[in-house]
């Protein structure tokens, strides 16, 4: 028989139940963050191979060249997506693609051929990206079947509609705006997709002009985001909206489930202006409809001393629920309580009653905990990101640096910790995992040949 040559990136999976069986990663991407601007961000490489001898160590950076960029969320060029029936297999794993949240610029840096020392390859400025698209200040990346998504928070003059952009694949050029018809829609943040079924789902935070200065309780009514849109993926129309609540402000992340014939996914609300909680909302299609139930409260903390200014009117500390991560086995949620100080996991094998099985403090406005090192812990959980196996959780702890100075006017020392997850419930830190990132801030974590938050699958 002839032998077959075409070969496919060995880190793209057609299912996730074969990509928990990856092989574990050794490195991890993270974005540093330099607060005051006096000098450029960097995408640091970290060592998370428990063999080596550099474990939990910073091993290299990429510098970048412009300051001011306050880097945020980035993903993978491409990833398993591609292996859909509609998608390109023939692109690599290769690319991380980096936004400036604040500069709207764009980074392209290459991890191969040595991904312990990537380097920067393409730039994309801030003129190109709002020429092309109209849009500014970007947040997410996603790796399609057929090309680069990118959400943007809104437009050159810093309000609305926000919405999507897209690159191509091939030359890494801003193609243009991606929605055709938005309807109401104006607010933007996250979005991911049901690719089976042609449907993107989007969530809300605010625009630009509203966050950048900080967060003023004035604003919390009315100017965030409460609702999810679904999405025609191919006709590039909004088909449906949903509410989560008038009280309950700032939707952020988009975690659907992994298995594709599974039409539902969870959000998280940041917090609710009747009682400072926090909660986790599950939407879903049914009967036709799109639906979305709160499934997850969690409450404030009252406090009366250590309060930062923002919160000593309320004599609380709200939860501030601002991550959430699905493992590959759509089995446990993982919860980062930025407020408060703690990760918890959920076993969601029922998604409308999930059940608390783990719990871990670190910093935070209520618990304060320090790592068992001896470490500070300034901040508090924030970014959470699942390996692919679903056995680690890698966690950072910079929200977005005008909040940052806001709820933690003390100050952040960027940190990496990592936690390891039980099969059958349960979380315990590693000790010996703990990266300082100094005078930075760290934010996402992205995990060599992917991971939790990086891929979709066409297969179940």
């Amino acid at each position: 028989m002839a032998q077959i040559s075409f070969k496919v990136d060995p880190t793209f999976y057609p299912s996730a139940k074969s990509a928990t069986k990856a092989p574990p990663e050794s490195l991890a991407y993270v974005a540093g963050i330099h607060a005051n601007g006096e000098k450029p961000d960097f995408v640091g490489v970290i060592d998370v191979d428990p063999s080596s001898p550099t474990y939990s160590k910073l091993i290299s950076k990429v510098e970048l060249p412009y300051k001011g960029d306050e880097l945020h969320h980035f993903g993978w060029n491409a990833c398993s997506s591609v292996l859909c029936p509609n998608g390109k297999p023939n692109l690599e794993r290769r690319y991380l693609i980096v936004l400036g949240l604040r500069s709207s610029r764009i980074y392209v840096i290459d991890t191969k051929p040595d991904p312990k020392n990537p380097k920067l390859v393409k730039v994309i400025q801030p003129k190109e990206v709002v020429e092309a698209s109209g849009y500014t200040r970007l947040h997410t990346v996603h790796c399609g079947p057929d090309a680069i998504f990118i959400s943007a928070l809104g437009n050159s003059e810093g309000e609305g509609p926000g919405g999507i952009l897209v690159l191509d694949h091939y030359t890494l050029e801003v193609l243009g705006r991606w929605e055709v018809d938005r309807g109401d829609q104006y607010y933007s943040y996250d979005f991911w997709w049901h690719l089976p079924s042609e449907v993107m789902v989007t969530s809300e935070w605010a625009v630009p002009n509203t966050i950048e200065g900080g967060l003023k309780a004035e604003n919390l009514a009315n100017r965030y985001g409460n609702r999810l849109h679904f999405w025609d993926l191919r006709k590039r129309k909004r088909i449906s909206s949903v509410t989560l609540g008038e009280e309950n402000r700032m939707a952020l992340e988009l975690r659907p489930f992994h298995d594709p014939t599974k039409l539902m996914g969870f959000v998280n609300i940041v917090v609710s202006t009747k009682d400072l909680s926090s909660s986790i909302w599950l939407w879903y299609h049914e009967d036709g409809k799109w639906n979305a139930e709160k499934v997850i409260d969690i409450p404030a903390q009252p406090l009366e001393s250590g309060l930062p200014e923002i919160l000593k009117p309320f004599k609380a500390v709200p939860p501030l629920v601002t991550d959430i991560d699905l493992s590959l086995d759509d089995r446990f949620l993982y919860v980062s309580l930025w407020g408060i100080g703690e990760v918890r996991q959920y076993d969601v094998t029922n998604p409308f009653k999930p059940k608390l099985t783990g719990k871990v403090e670190l910093g935070g406005i209520y618990h304060r905990k320090n790592h068992p090192s001896g470490a500070k812990l300034s901040g508090a959980p924030q970014m959470l990101e699942v390996s692919r196996d679903g056995k680690r959780i890698y966690v950072t702890n910079s929200l977005y640096v005008a909040w940052d100075n806001q709820f933690y006017p003390e100050g952040i020392t960027g940190w990496v910790v990592k936690l390891n997850a039980d099969p059958n419930g349960g979380l315990k830190l590693d000790e010996r995992f703990f990266v300082d990132l100094k005078n930075a801030r760290a934010h996402q974590v992205r995990l060599q040949g992917g991971d939790a938050s990086s891929d979709s699958y066409c297969f179940a």
